[in-house]
């Protein structure tokens, strides 16, 4: 019998934003596949409809908001959420706890709604002080009207169970596997230093651009990824790689095949992200075989275990971290093929999908 769910919170589908849309590559045609009618919720002109992956069985739908770093989820969120009460699907997956205003309308509605929590957003150094209070708010109406929460990481359900008293459905984020990927034109394998990140102070950007000075005196750097936005990092980035020609600036790279190679030809890829459970980011570099070098947090040790090396958050501890692992080419790929097999054993998009189909079909049951 064919279920219906409702994706709300990313910026559509096919989408190459972020994390969420990733995920959502995956698991909408995966949904699809198991008997699910997915109608995915979007903005307009953030999805790449000549992609070739696109499934067709796939609803992509586009709504209005305002494209403001402040207001972008919130109107978005609303919009998606007044077209799916018409719909009345029988389960909705939210994203983001910014959307937790909306949930009470969901309910009311006698719609289920799994919820993805996602980081501790009020955390994040890149929000001022009436965002953090709209996501804790956000937080609270999740916890009182989520019909289930999903938590990316364990450190994340312990917080929200400290927290809030409600315990969540684990459930990560996966990776590609790779292989026979080319290398980079103008790169080398394993010839040059990598870091792909949004650029905001709690990814250890602007530590690593200063570290970066020091590393591209012995070997290539290369830095993948914006604000979004424009603005001090940005200018940093290009400043630093006008300047220094052994350092290369892409921007934001939305074409995964491109991205996939150069984590899998790394020589060691820096992964500098402090806030937040899994990050996506890293699974899919452990996939792609990249040795990785991670600021020491407790989320990055949970992903990683002890397939990683861990660094402080300072330039010059960035930079002997990094250039440790550079030199000993021989740790460098035990590392590497550690960390491959972790994702094997428990980051693939197959366990990850498996668990948003069982926790969403759980869902749809109990509303009948």
């Amino acid at each position: 019998m064919t279920k219906s769910v409702a994706i709300i919170g990313t910026r559509g589908y096919p989408s190459y934003y972020g994390g969420f849309e990733t995920a959502v590559r995956s698991l909408a045609p995966y949904l699809s596949d198991h008997d699910w009618k997915v109608v995915v919720y979007g903005r307009p002109g953030a999805t790449k409809v000549d992609d070739t992956t696109l499934d067709q069985r796939v609803s992509a739908v586009e709504t209005w908001g305002l494209e403001t770093k402040s207001l972008s989820t919130l109107s978005f969120g609303l919009s998606s959420t007044l077209h799916a009460l018409i719909r009345k699907p029988d389960v909705a997956l939210v994203m983001n706890v910014a959307n937790g205003f909306w949930l009470p309308l969901l309910r009311a509605r006698g719609i289920p709604v799994l919820v993805n929590v996602d980081g501790i957003e009020w955390e994040r150094a890149k929000w001022g002080m009436a965002a953090k209070a709209m996501f804790r708010s956000g937080a609270w109406l999740t916890a009182r009207f989520a019909s289930q929460i999903v938590c990316d990481s364990k450190e994340i359900a312990r917080r929200w169970r400290n927290a809030y008293g409600i315990d969540g459905v684990f459930i990560p984020y996966g990776g590609t596997l790779t292989s026979d990927l080319p290398v980079e034109a103008g790169l080398k394998h394993r010839g040059y230093v990598l870091v792909v990140a949004r650029f905001v102070p709690e990814n250890t950007i602007p530590e690593f651009l200063d570290a970066a000075e020091l590393i591209s005196t012995s070997i290539p750097v290369v830095i993948v990824g914006s604000s979004g936005y424009g603005g001090v990092l940005d200018e940093a980035a290009r400043e630093l790689a006008a300047r220094n020609s052994n350092v290369q600036w892409l921007g934001h790279v939305n074409d995964d095949q491109r991205l996939f190679s150069l984590w899998n030809h790394a020589a060691v890829y820096f992964h500098g992200h402090s806030v937040g459970g899994t990050n996506p980011a890293l699974v899919q570099a452990m996939a792609c075989g990249a040795p990785t070098v991670a600021r020491d947090t407790v989320y990055n040790r949970e992903v990683l275990g002890e397939d990683g090396a861990f660094v402080r958050p300072d330039p010059q501890s960035i930079h002997d971290g990094i250039m440790t692992v550079v030199h000993a080419p021989e740790r460098a790929e035990a590392l590497a093929a550690s960390a491959l097999r972790r994702v094997k054993d428990s980051y693939t998009w197959e366990i990850v999908d498996g668990a948003y189909d069982r926790a969403l079909t759980a869902l749809s049951r109990s509303r009948k």
